[in-house]
């Protein structure tokens, strides 16, 4: 495993992290705990020192045991948790009574004195114009609540804007393959400032593995079912919002310029190729998936040429209907 630092945080973390969005389940299923408990100890075993998860994961579930298995360990990996989705998304709704609730039950789910890192949960836009919002998490910090905050955005406008407030010390924004506006619009401008990049949705909700077809089924409660079209929350978290008849087109060019099927680690470590980035955070149901994500890191750089080859094959499937959108 390689690692980067995680911004202004100074913090050191694996350039491949685990995502827990569907730790010890599938999407849509409740948490099998005894494999959720192996998948974490797999990550620790290929070097995996960063863990991102949400209140919302599982119920709260996700938090909790990762909570109780980093008890178990002398080198406690980063713990980045997102939080403001378990209300209605409107600005009034993240008063300090709200952040302060829910900062304080992420620390008893985690068990700990002082959360490593917070992100708002893709807040609403409007919620950048106010300072206000950005004080209470400075207040926080100098309570000793959070050791570091930043945001998970939707839209690059919103990522922009949250550097404004030096606070902000990570970004987690939506970055792969078939959306590569961030490179272009986001990154530089995070650098400049020294803040992190945390990637997720890397592989578009399993688009970019490779594994899927016209044929291919999800649960009747999958996100990859219901979501399509933005049903329940942002289309763009589910296939990165590309059409997913198109997006298997964009896929067969892909695996003709690599030369196989399988493009999870090839994904992964495109990514990478980004400087700006500090960690991916591609996400893993049980533990065989996490070494594989993990090995990514080790794969020769890409090609000049085959990085040209993955922007031409974007622009010519998938930048018409997603660009402008996020």
């Amino acid at each position: 495993m390689k690692y980067r630092k995680l911004g202004k945080t100074n913090v050191k973390v694996s350039e491949v992290s685990l995502g827990t969005w569907q730790l010890g389940g599938k999407w849509g299923n409740g948490m099998d705990h005894e494999v959720a408990q192996k998948t974490l100890e797999a990550a620790t075993l290929n070097g995996i020192n960063c863990f991102d998860t949400a209140d919302v994961y599982k119920d709260g579930a996700s938090e909790s045991v990762i909570g109780a298995y980093i008890k178990t360990l002398d080198d406690k990996p980063f713990v980045i948790t997102k939080i403001g989705r378990q209300m209605a998304q409107t600005v009034e709704n993240y008063s300090e009574e709200n952040i302060r609730k829910y900062v304080n039950d992420s620390r008893r789910r985690l068990d700990v004195e002082a959360l490593d890192m917070v992100l708002l949960h893709c807040p609403p836009t409007a919620l950048y114009q106010r300072p206000e919002v950005f004080a209470v998490l400075d207040q926080i910090k100098r309570e000793g609540k959070i050791k570091h905050y930043g945001v998970s955005i939707e839209k690059i406008e919103e990522g922009i804007k949250a550097m404004d407030y030096p606070g902000v010390e990570a970004i987690e924004v939506i970055f792969n393959m078939f959306r590569l506006r961030p490179a272009q619009d986001l990154f530089e401008l995070a650098k400049k400032n020294n803040v992190g990049i945390v990637v997720r949705v890397p592989l578009a909700s399993g688009l970019l593995t490779g594994k899927y077809t016209k044929e291919t089924t999800f649960g009747e409660n999958d996100h990859r079912t219901t979501n399509r079209h933005g049903e329940q929350f942002d289309k763009g978290e589910t296939f990165s919002g590309v059409d997913y008849d198109l997006g298997l087109k964009a896929v067969d060019e892909l695996k003709k310029v690599f030369g196989t099927d399988n493009l999870t680690q090839i994904a992964i470590r495109w990514i990478l190729m980004f400087d700006a980035v500090s960690t991916v955070i591609p996400g893993a149901s049980k533990a065989t998936y996490v070494k594989a994500n993990a090995d990514a890191c080790n794969l020769p750089p890409l090609t000049d040429d085959q990085m040209k080859q993955v922007e031409q094959i974007y622009n010519t499937y998938i930048k018409d209907s997603v660009h402008h959108l996020w």
